[in-house]
C-alpha cells in the first residue's frame, strides 16, 4: 500500500504520521494492499482555489477529496481491487482555526480530517442524516483506534 505525504502548506507536520493513519484506514477498509493514496498539505491560497475551481465555493475550506479510481471498502478475506485510490488535499491553517474552536490540537484536527477525506474517496458521504451518522462513526472509531495503537 502506498500513501504519499506532499507539504506544500509551510505548516510543519508528522508526515510520517500521515502516511500511517492512510496505511491504517486503507487496511481497516480492507483496500487492496497495491492501491494508492496522495495528501497533501496546502496553504490558505491554494486551498481557496482548488475549493473555488472544482466545488463553486468561495474561500478556503478543511479538506478535500479526489477520487481517481473509485475505489470501494472491500470485506475481510475480499479486499477492494487495486487502483489509485486518489488524493486528500488538508489546509492546516483552515484546521487550525477549526482545532482552536474544538477544543484539541492542530494535529488531531488534521489528523481527523485525513480521516473523513479517505471515507469520502472510499464513498462514504454525509449529505443524509443516516449517511451523516454512519460516516462520522466509522470516522470516530478509525482515529481512535489509530490513535490508541501509536
Amino acid at each position: 500500500m502506498s500513501v504519499e505525504v506532499s507539504n506544500e502548506s509551510g505548516v510543519e507536520v508528522d508526515e510520517a504520521e500521515f502516511a500511517a493513519l492512510g496505511r491504517y484506514v486503507l487496511d481497516a477498509m480492507h483496500v487492496h494492499p497495491q492501491a494508492d493514496l496522495f495528501v497533501r498539505l496546502v496553504d490558505t491560497a491554494t486551498m481557496t482555489d482548488l475549493h473555488v475551481r472544482w466545488m463553486d465555493e468561495p474561500g478556503p475550506t478543511d479538506v478535500l477529496s479526489f477520487p481517481m479510481d473509485e475505489l470501494r471498502p472491500g470485506r475481510e478475506g475480499e479486499p477492494a481491487g487495486p487502483g489509485v485510490l486518489g488524493d486528500v488535499v488538508l489546509c492546516p491553517e483552515v484546521a487550525a482555526t477549526q482545532a482552536r474552536a474544538a477544543g484539541h490540537s492542530t494535529a488531531e484536527e488534521m489528523l481527523l480530517l485525513t480521516t473523513h477525506g479517505i471515507l469520502h474517496l472510499l464513498g462514504y458521504d454525509h449529505a443524509e442524516p443516516d449517511e451523516e451518522k454512519e460516516m462520522f462513526a466509522l470516522q470516530r472509531r478509525l482515529l481512535l483506534t489509530f490513535l490508541a495503537g501509536r
